[in-house]
């Protein structure tokens, strides 16, 4: 590639733990990404300095420079206002409120760069490199850690009066349900992410439940992963089954709401979650949705889950960096 030609894009998944970069060519297709750890409790500065070491790592593996790179779209976790590049409130990064990362990523890269909230940016990954753009109206929910949406409605993004629209996880599922970090009670994150579901297994152990999940992993329960779930349900643990089975329902429930609200044509399922349980969750969701859809609203509407996996996030990004800087 010629030094001049600025044919690549870089998208950038910043998480609580992780931050994942990629780059892309004009045809979104990944050249090279690389992964770091985001030490987020070292601080605003510290983490990024550690997204634009990503950046530079994944831009060196594909073989480029910086100088050759168009742009760089990112994705935070929370509150973001893509106007003026910045971060109002993530919490999952400690001290992260009001963070201009805009100017001081492009102070670090000398690029430009576009930020976004982070399930905004999956769903623009999953709608333009999954979907090539077909559907008009699309919905992309993501379980994990958390849960979020992003709402593509008339092909277009849409985020909301004040930029918090597709905050699915914390609509209330069942009235005085259990605790939710935002501070309701009952929130569809507080009863089918992947926190949840842990928080479940866990309290069930203290208080005798038997499970294969203790002779996997031991006693405590450390270091858990949704991929173990998957192992203890396939080895025939009926108490795990059954807790990601009401995980699906309540996702089901949600999607249900989701239909007779804005009537998409697909509705995509996506996240860590989805990615080592689909095969678990998949049909109760779909079965469960049509069951609660108002009768007639959920005729002819996709259900799917995403293929794109963690590539989710970073591809998004890259849409963002290419129609943000033609």
């Amino acid at each position: 590639m010629a030094e001049n030609d600025k044919s690549s894009v870089v998208g950038v998944d910043l998480g609580g733990t992780k931050i994942l970069a990629g780059v892309f060519d004009e045809k979104l297709n990944c050249l090279a990404k690389t992964k770091l750890s985001t030490k987020a409790v070292r601080g605003v500065e510290a983490v990024i300095e550690r997204i634009a070491r990503c950046v530079r790592d994944a831009v060196d593996e594909a073989d480029l420079n910086l100088k050759q790179v168009r742009a760089v779209g990112i994705g935070a976790p929370g509150a973001s206002d893509p106007q003026s590049g910045t971060v109002l409130f993530a919490p999952n990064l400690p001290g992260w409120t009001d963070v201009p990362l805009k100017k001081l990523l492009e102070k670090e890269l000398s690029v430009p760069v576009f930020i976004e909230n982070d399930c905004n940016i999956q769903a623009l990954g999953v709608h333009e490199k999954e979907l090539k753009g077909r559907p008009r109206h699309m919905v992309g929910i993501f379980l994990g850690t958390g849960i979020g949406a992003g709402l593509i409605l008339e092909g277009k993004l849409y985020s909301g009066f004040n930029r918090t629209a597709g905050e699915i996880g914390h609509m209330v599922l069942e009235v005085g349900g259990p605790k939710c970090g935002c501070g309701n009670k009952g929130c569809f994150e507080a009863l089918a992410s992947r926190t949840a579901m842990f928080k479940r297994i866990q309290a069930a152990v203290k208080e005798g439940q038997k499970t294969l999940l203790t002779e996997m992993l031991g006693p405590g329960l450390e270091d858990m992963r949704s991929g173990d779930l998957r192992k203890a349900i396939r080895r025939g643990d009926k108490f795990v089954e059954k807790v990601v089975e009401e995980a699906a329902e309540y996702t089901g429930i949600a999607i249900a709401n989701v239909i007779n609200l804005l009537n998409p044509e697909v509705v995509v399922v996506g996240g860590g979650v989805m990615d080592a349980l689909e095969d678990e969750m998949l049909a109760i969701i779909v079965e469960t949705a049509h069951d609660y859809a108002m009768e007639g609203t959920a005729k002819d509407i996709e259900i799917i889950a995403s293929k794109l996996g963690d590539d989710a996030g970073i591809t998004g990004g890259a849409v963002l960096a290419r129609r943000n800087s033609k």
